[in-house]
C-alpha cells in the first residue's frame, strides 16, 4: 500500500518516522536523566535537614533539640528509645516507629504523593541516635509534567519542521528527474533532437541521465539500422521480383513454344532461388541479432564433419567451371569445444566458399584450411581470383554492400553473405579478417575455445 505513493511522500513520511523514532528515544532519555537529578536533589536537600542535627548531637548530645521549623520534615530517636523530635505526617511516622535505625534512603507514599526519606544513626557518649529527614517529591513530580508538555510539544514542532524539510529535499533533489520525465515525453526517434538533460552535479540522477542516454543512443542506432535494412532490402528485393514478372509474363506469351517457355521457367526458377537465397539470409541475420539462446556448443570433430560436406557441395558448384576446391585440417584435441554451432559454421563456410568460387575465373582454384592452434580455432578461405579493392574491405561487412555500386543483385550477389559470415563469428565470441593475398583474397575466421 505505501508504495502506491509518489517517492517524494514515501521519502518525507519515512524520514518523519525515523525521525520519531529518534526523538522518543532521546526524550525519553532525557525525562529519565531529569527525573534522576530530581530524585538526587530531593534526596540532597533531605540529608541535608539531617545535618544541623547531627552536628548539634555530637556537640550537645544532652541538651533538648530545636524545633526544625515548619515544613521540615523530621524524626528523632534518642538512646534510650524515646522520640525527641516528630513532624513527619502520620503514614511515614508509621512506618519508623518501627525501624531500625540505620544509614538507608527510601520512597514512602502519602495520599498518592512520594516522599523521600533519608535516614542516618549518629553515635555519641550518649549512645545511639537515629535521625530521619523526608522531603516531598511534589515539586519535581509538577516539574516533570512540564518538562512532558514542553518536551512533546517541541518535538511536535520539530517533526513538522523535519517533515517540511524532508519533503522540500526531496522535492529539490526529484526536480531533475521531473525534468528527465518531461523531456523524455517530448523525445523522438530523431537524434536530433538529443537526449535527457544532465545535471552539473556529477551524482547518481546525473549517472543515470548519462546511461539513459546511452540507452537511447543505442535504440535509435538499432531503429536506423532497421529502417535502413528495410530500405536495403526493399531496393535489393525490387529488381528480382521486377525481373522474375518480366519472366512470368514472358513465360505467358510462350505458351505455344514449349522450348521458349522452358527457358523462361527456368530463368523465374533461377530468379526465386534469387528470392529464396537473399529471404534466408535476412533471416538469420535478424536471428543472430536478436537476444535469443546462443547456439549449442560444437567439438572439432563435428565442425571438420561439416567442413567435409561444404566443400563437397562446393565442388558441384564450381564443377561447370573446372574450379579447384582443396582443403587441409590440422587438429590438436578433436573433442574440443567452440561455441559455433554446426549448421551456423556449415552456413558460413557455403556463403565463404560460393563468393570465392564467384570471384576466380575458368579453372580457378579454392583452398581451405581448418586448424585448431592453442585455445583458438582458425580457419582460412584462399582463393586465385582477382581479390577486393583495399578502400572496400572496411566496408565489406556491411549489408548488401558491393565491391562496383553498378553490379546487381542479379550479377553480384545480395551483399549479404560476408556480412551473415561476420554475425554468425561474432555469435560465437570470435571474428572475420580480410585481406588481399596478391592474388586472390584471404578471409581468416578465428574462434575462441570454450
Amino acid at each position: 500500500m505505501f508504495s502506491r505513493f509518489s517517492i517524494r511522500t514515501r521519502i518525507t513520511v519515512g524520514s518523519v518516522f525515523v525521525a520519531t523514532v529518534i526523538f522518543v528515544i532521546a526524550l525519553m532519555a532525557v525525562r529519565a536523566q531529569v527525573a534522576t537529578i530530581l530524585s538526587n536533589a530531593d534526596s540532597t536537600l533531605a540529608k541535608g535537614d539531617l545535618t544541623s542535627f547531627i552536628n548539634e548531637l555530637l556537640k550537645r548530645p544532652a541538651s533538648t533539640l530545636d524545633d526544625p521549623g515548619t515544613g521540615v520534615l523530621l524524626y528523632v530517636r534518642g538512646s534510650d528509645g524515646a522520640v525527641h523530635v516528630d513532624t513527619m505526617p502520620r503514614s511515614i511516622h508509621e512506618q519508623l516507629i518501627h525501624r531500625t535505625g540505620a544509614d538507608e534512603q527510601f520512597t514512602a507514599r502519602m495520599n498518592g504523593s512520594e516522599f523521600v526519606v533519608v535516614g542516618r544513626v549518629v553515635m555519641t557518649s550518649e549512645g545511639k541516635w537515629s535521625l530521619w529527614a523526608a522531603r516531598s517529591e511534589a515539586s519535581s513530580d509538577l516539574v516533570l509534567q512540564v518538562l512532558d508538555v514542553t518536551l512533546i510539544v517541541g518535538a511536535i514542532v520539530l517533526l513538522a519542521a523535519f517533515g517540511l524539510a524532508s519533503w522540500l529535499l526531496a522535492s529539490a533533489a526529484l526536480r531533475p528527474v521531473e525534468q528527465m520525465r518531461r523531456r523524455a515525453e517530448a523525445l523522438g526517434d530523431d537524434p536530433r533532437d538529443g537526449g535527457l538533460p544532465v545535471g552539473p552535479a556529477r551524482d547518481e540522477i546525473a549517472q543515470l541521465a548519462t546511461t539513459l542516454n546511452a540507452l537511447l543512443d543505442r535504440i535509435r542506432r538499432s531503429a536506423e539500422r532497421e529502417k535502413q535494412m528495410v530500405s536495403d532490402a526493399a531496393h535489393e528485393l525490387r529488381s528480382p521480383l521486377a525481373v522474375l514478372r518480366t519472366q512470368l509474363e514472358l513465360a505467358h506469351d510462350k505458351f505455344g513454344d514449349a522450348d521458349a517457355l522452358g527457358t523462361q521457367i527456368i530463368a523465374a526458377e533461377a530468379s526465386v532461388e534469387r528470392l529464396s537465397s537473399l529471404a534466408t539470409n535476412l533471416l538469420e541475420l535478424s536471428r543472430l541479432e536478436s537476444e535469443g539462446a546462443r547456439p549449442r556448443p560444437s567439438s572439432f570433430e563435428q565442425l571438420v564433419t561439416e567442413l567435409m560436406a561444404s566443400v563437397d557441395r562446393a565442388r558441384m558448384l564450381g564443377l561447370s567451371r573446372a574450379v579447384e576446391v582443396g582443403f587441409t585440417v590440422e587438429s590438436r584435441d578433436d573433442l574440443a569445444r567452440f561455441a559455433l554451432g554446426t549448421d551456423g559454421f556449415s552456413r558460413l563456410l557455403d556463403n565463404l566458399l560460393t563468393n570465392s568460387i564467384s570471384a576466380v575465373g575458368e579453372g580457378g582454384a579454392v583452398f581451405v584450411t581448418f586448424l585448431q592452434t592453442g585455445d583458438e580455432l582458425i580457419l582460412t578461405v584462399r582463393d586465385d581470383g582477382p581479390g577486393m579493392p583495399e578502400s572496400f574491405i572496411s566496408q565489406a561487412f556491411d549489408r548488401f554492400s558491393r565491391p562496383d555500386d553498378s553490379r546487381t543483385s542479379s550479377t553480384g550477389g545480395s551483399g549479404l553473405g560476408l556480412a551473415l559470415v561476420a554475425a554468425i563469428a561474432k555469435d560465437a565470441n570470435g571474428r572475420v579478417e580480410l585481406a588481399n593475398a596478391g592474388p586472390g583474397l584471404l578471409v581468416t575466421v578465428i574462434i575462441p575455445q570454450m
